[in-house]
């Protein structure tokens, strides 16, 4: 069974800095994308930023220059630096993974989520 565990969430003042991780683990046979998603109350889930496999990403153009999402493959596991937060990243963040794992093939697997929490 694959599981996505994320960690590093927090609550952080307002111009600071966060580290996400999100590790896969169980039967996997590869990876495709990995990427990060928030959702705040009351509002949609939407995309952070996401890697693929070749290290091409892609961001949300209200995280352009502060987020910068990485990945080790051999570790299967995807990172999510944060600087200059800002209150309104506040939110549930989630990571997601499109893996093939064995026995069921290729499928969308998502973390439980993590908080972060921007305020003074």
């Amino acid at each position: 069974q694959v599981q996505l565990v994320e960690s590093g969430g927090g609550l952080v003042q307002p111009g600071g800095s966060l580290r996400l991780s999100c590790a896969a683990s169980g039967s996997i046979f590869s990876i495709y994308a990995m990427g990060w998603y928030r959702q705040a109350p009351g509002k949609q889930r939407e995309l952070v930023a996401a890697i693929t496999s070749g290290g091409s990403t892609n961001y949300a153009d209200s995280v352009k220059g502060r987020f910068t999402i990485s990945r080790d493959n051999a570790k299967n596991t995807v990172y999510l630096q944060m600087n200059s937060l800002k209150p309104e990243d506040t939110a549930v963040y989630y990571c997601n993974a499109d893996l093939i794992s064995v026995g069921v093939g290729l499928y969308d697997y998502w973390g439980q989520g993590t908080q972060v929490t921007v305020s003074s």
